[in-house]
């Protein structure tokens, strides 16, 4: 089993969640409340991962991170290093591939909860910031920790995005899904079944997770 491999996946998959919650949830909340006539164009927007091709989606980021674009400049002048083939480019399209999976989740419990407490919260006095933490994400946590765990799986299992932004850099770029067909390739079929079991057995107790916690949230939140 390619342990190296699987750790960068983790790590990626690790770090790609976190983004995401910290820019998809403006986004997320944006989508939900927003009243603007054309709303739907932003959404068709975050959902354009989810029907492009990994090769092409990841073809755009790869020319959008080059040493001639105008964030590959910079990130090489601040750092020295370039962000294609690097941990850091691959971040950044793991993030934009894995965005649906993570806003439309919080957009629709963000749009489930009741208005008439988000009316009475701002009747109270709180801001729209004491709003959402106080009331917004608390009945929306199901759907948060949905988005989370869905691209956080969604992650683990990249090849194409990954393959062209990251190359297959061992210990830096090379996740499990990549190690998993070079395996093949060199018909090293028990490496590859290991590598695989592993992805299936941490994807699978993941969901199994996510969906007992989410069973146990909607039971008991009635009760308090």
């Amino acid at each position: 089993m390619d342990w190296i491999a699987l750790g960068v996946s983790l790590r990626l998959a690790f770090w790609t969640m976190v983004l995401l919650v910290l820019a998809g949830m403006p986004v997320a909340y944006w989508v939900a409340f927003s009243r603007w006539r054309f709303k739907f164009l932003v959404e068709a927007i975050v959902a354009l991962p989810l029907v492009l091709p990994p090769t092409v989606l990841g073809f755009y980021v790869l020319i959008s991170i080059g040493p001639r674009s105008p964030l590959g400049s910079l990130y090489r002048d601040l750092t020295g290093t370039l962000l294609p083939f690097s941990f850091a480019g691959l971040l950044i399209a793991s993030v934009l591939y894995s965005l649906p999976f993570a806003v439309q989740p919080f957009a629709s419990a963000f749009s489930a909860v009741d208005g008439k407490l988000i009316e009475a919260s701002r009747c109270l006095g709180a801001t729209r910031w004491r709003t959402f933490r106080r009331v917004i994400l608390p009945l929306s946590l199901p759907g948060v920790v949905t988005g989370m765990v869905l691209s956080f799986a969604h992650t683990l299992g990249e090849f194409g995005v990954v393959l062209m932004v990251g190359g297959n850099l061992v210990g830096k770029t090379r996740t499990a899904s990549i190690s998993i067909y070079d395996s093949v390739q060199a018909l090293d079929y028990d490496a590859a079944f290991q590598t695989s079991l592993f992805l299936l057995a941490v994807s699978f107790a993941v969901l199994v997770v996510t969906y007992g916690m989410q069973k146990t949230v909607w039971t008991e939140w009635p009760k308090k």
